[in-house]
């Protein structure tokens, strides 16, 4: 199930290519025709909406250096440096230069993407002007709009259209057969080839007959035609762009400046040249420049940004702080302990990059089938000009019609019809701290039925908390808060795990805790003190047997507590029993919101524990768990989950991404849970920035809202493609008189590709479980 590895094969390497120029989504085949064949290339995938070509190869064969060299012969923009599995963007740091801040990625080799949007405004601008005469002087402005405009220096009305068509031709169409040259080149058929024909074949056409005395031309056809191609271009372009929204939100998380203290006095310098161990000035209000440690000052820190947790986290001195999330009150001396690509910032950012620039294995079938929709529109355009020539129609007509079916045919939304929707769907999961690893992991979560949880970390706290306060009613230590404060005077001498649970609980109630004497400590059962003059006794049934202390009726009530998966602690004073404190590992206060979402889809919900059953069916029944698998050694928990996938089911393991690796291996989707920080889990295919089990519900809502996306997308394209064709070829001229002209055709055209890309969009408004339920 891991679709990304460091070293996917014996000797090779991945490399992640910033590649510009890929105007549209079939344009792929280019690169990826010529890169395939190249020796040393052992995988590639292109992506068109990311723009990015991620090339597995040998390093033996061929290099990075090698592999842009390839890109730029395919007439794209490319930049990537020369080092093992990286990406190749600001994050990528050549050797011996300082990493560049995340922030400062705004331009990559040749254009970026807002020059390029640009370029394509101004090309379809210059369209847009002077398709406007050549309609008005056509036979259709006199048709449509009852002109009769006169031609200047007494021109004919096709020689006038031609000298107007020019610019066009020249200057806006020219990518397109700039693009088709590449192609062909390429030894590929892509959209560029398709839109190269039928402007190439109407001018040349149209030529021909102003050049041998006139006649009927499409010079309107034609620049029209361009026109709402290049406008399809720039509509769709600014959409993808609009994709990658979440990359560029994280990019500008990260402060372009970070004042560190050099010999006591304040600088302020570019956060790109911050080292590992500079000591930081960090103000209130200020944002953290990079990931370090606080040597000095107290504050609270706003770390939703970058880790998704809602509320400010207290830091002291030894606290560690993240790079881009804001200091809130306090002022801070931070001593930077990672700097540039090792920062967690620079690490979510290459993980949501890792995840857009790969493939779902549906686009992959979309890919190929892309490829053959383009070959079968040319072949339909020629069968449709000889069909139509053999009918006994003028060459105008036939040719008027199969330039449309080429048109029409442009399996453009094909090709963007599950990029487009990956890259939102990892953007909007990266926004809540859920970082999805590839586009397959998020085709996965789109699928599970079951989700298997580990306990304790997960679930629940992973710390003991008090449930139960049961007090004798004879004195001393009568009183809940009475007897809370006597052994949290014991408890506070001792460094077990269950005794810090009561000191925390007497805290939280705001006892004020007496002072023991004489403590002794007995290990493995218990405590024993002077508090205030009485003699307390705090532990185990064999502690008591040990002091000689009749339990009596406590003995049923700490059995009661037993049976319910407490810890019982029981407490004497003076000889005489005086109650039971009843410890348990507390659930999260989200896990049953958690629960009840995941049954909102569907799942079913497994606790997986290698506690006692006693204690799992209490969290289990309080948490509204569907099943319990209790009892289970760390090293069975990949064999229990391997048995329940065994019934056909796909399964989902959420652990901590350590001592749950091997299940979390075995699963068809690993989930790591907690990860705060530390985001580099290999284990595991999503990451959960949060100690939050509710963002378990959120992956997989994400998997399916985009599942959905994609489903829509392709039954779209496929469904537009099925229908255009007989339509643009003219199958219903004969029965109801109704010709698509081309200049419409590409309109159709590009409005399938916009409303692919305008779905995908919409993702971005699916509905999530709250943060914080």
């Amino acid at each position: 199930m891991r679709a990304h590895t460091e070293h996917p094969g014996h000797g090779t390497e991945t490399v992640v290519l910033d590649v510009r120029g890929l105007l549209r989504a079939s344009e792929q085949t280019v690169v990826d025709s010529r890169l395939r064949r190249r020796p040393g290339v052992a995988d590639l995938e292109v992506n068109p909406v990311a723009q990015t070509a991620t090339v597995t190869f040998d390093p033996s064969r061929t290099s990075v250096a090698t592999l842009r060299q390839w890109v730029l012969e395919c007439g794209c923009h490319c930049a990537g440096q020369s080092v093992p599995h990286h990406v190749c963007d600001p994050l990528a740091e050549p050797a011996g230069a300082a990493a560049p801040a995340p922030h400062e990625a705004v331009e990559h080799g040749g254009m970026s993407m807002a020059s390029m949007v640009a370029d394509m405004r101004n090309r379809f601008l210059v369209a847009l002007v002077f398709s406007i005469p050549i309609v008005l002087w056509s036979p259709i402005g006199s048709a449509v709009f009852g002109l009769d405009l006169p031609v200047p220096f007494g021109w004919r009305e096709d020689a006038w259209t031609l000298l107007l068509s020019l610019p066009v031709i020249g200057y806006s169409s020219w990518i397109f057969f700039a693009g088709a040259v590449r192609a062909l080149r390429a030894r590929t058929l892509d959209m560029m080839v398709l839109v190269a024909v039928a402007v190439s074949a109407g001018w040349l056409y149209s030529l021909v007959v102003t050049l041998t005395g006139g006649g009927e031309v499409f010079y309107e056809a034609v620049t029209v035609l361009a026109t709402f191609v290049l406008l399809g271009h720039w509509f769709e372009m600014r959409a993808r762009g609009g994709a990658n929204d979440a990359i560029r939100a994280l990019l500008d998380l990260a402060p372009p400046k970070a004042v560190v203290l050099r010999d006591g006095a304040e600088v302020e310098i570019p956060t790109a040249e911050v080292a590992v161990g500079d000591l930081l000035l960090v103000r209130p209000g200020a944002k953290i420049a990079v990931d370090g440690l606080v040597e000095r000052g107290e504050s609270e820190v706003d770390e939703s940004m970058v880790t998704g947790e809602s509320l400010p986290v207290h830091k002291s001195p030894g606290s560690p702080v993240v790079g881009a999330t804001i200091n809130a009150n306090g002022t801070l001396r931070v001593r930077a302990t990672k700097v540039g690509a090792d920062t967690a910032l620079a690490q979510i950012v290459q993980l949501v990059q890792q995840a857009q620039n790969s493939k779902a294995p549906g686009q992959r079938l979309a890919d190929r089938a892309a490829f053959w929709l383009v070959f079968v529109a040319l072949l339909g355009g020629a069968v449709t000009l000889a069909v139509w020539l053999l009918a006994g129609s003028a060459f105008s007509v036939a040719i008027l019609f199969a330039i449309t079916v080429v048109v029409i045919t442009c399996p453009d939304a094909l090709g963007l019809a599950t990029p487009t929707a990956v890259m939102v769907g990892t953007g909007l999961g990266a926004k809540r701290g859920v970082l999805v690893k590839n586009a397959m992991a998020l085709e996965t979560s789109a699928r599970i039925d079951v989700v298997v949880m580990d306990k304790t970390g997960t679930l629940t706290q992973g710390t003991p908390e008090v449930t139960d306060v049961l007090v004798a009613d004879h004195r001393p230590g009568g009183a809940e808060r009475d007897l809370l404060r006597l052994v949290a005077a014991v408890e506070r001498e001792s460094e077990h795990p269950l005794g810090a649970a009561i000191v925390r609980e007497a805290a939280a109630r705001e006892i004020e805790v007496a002072r023991a004497d004489r403590f002794e400590n007995v290990p493995g059962h218990g405590a024993v003190a002077e508090v205030d003059g009485h003699r307390v006794v705090v532990g185990s049934r064999r502690l008591f047997d040990r002091e000689g202390i009749e339990l009596g009726a406590w003995d049923e009530r700490r059995a009661d507590l037993a049976t319910t998966g407490r810890t019982a602690v029981l407490v004497a004073v003076d000889g005489a029993p005086a109650g039971v404190i009843g410890v348990a590992d507390a659930p999260r206060p989200s896990s049953a919101a958690a629960v009840t979402e995941l049954h909102a889809l569907g799942v079913e919900v497994v606790m997986l524990t290698g506690d006692n059953r006693a204690t799992a069916e209490r969290i289990a029944q309080a948490l509204g768990i569907d099943t319990v698998i209790a009892d289970v050694l760390p090293g069975d928990k990949a064999a229990t989950i391997a048995r329940l996938q065994s019934g056909g089911r796909r399964v989902a393991m959420v652990g901590d991404g350590v001592n749950d690796a091997p299940a979390l291996a075995q699963a068809d989707l690993g989930i790591a849970i907690g990860a705060g920080t530390d985001v580099a889990i290999d284990t595991a295919d999503v990451v959960l920035m949060r100690s939050d089990p509710l963002d378990v519900a959120t992956a997989l809502r994400i998997g399916r809202g985009t599942l959905r996306k994609m489903r829509q997308n392709l039954g779209w394209a496929i469904g537009y493609n099925a229908l255009a064709l007989p339509i643009a070829a003219g199958v219903f001229d004969p029965a109801f008189g109704f010709v698509l002209r081309p200049e419409f055709a590409a309109l159709a055209m590009s409005g399938s590709s916009l409303i692919v890309a305008v779905n995908a969009l919409a993702l971005k408004g699916l509905r999530l479980p709250r943060p914080g339920a």
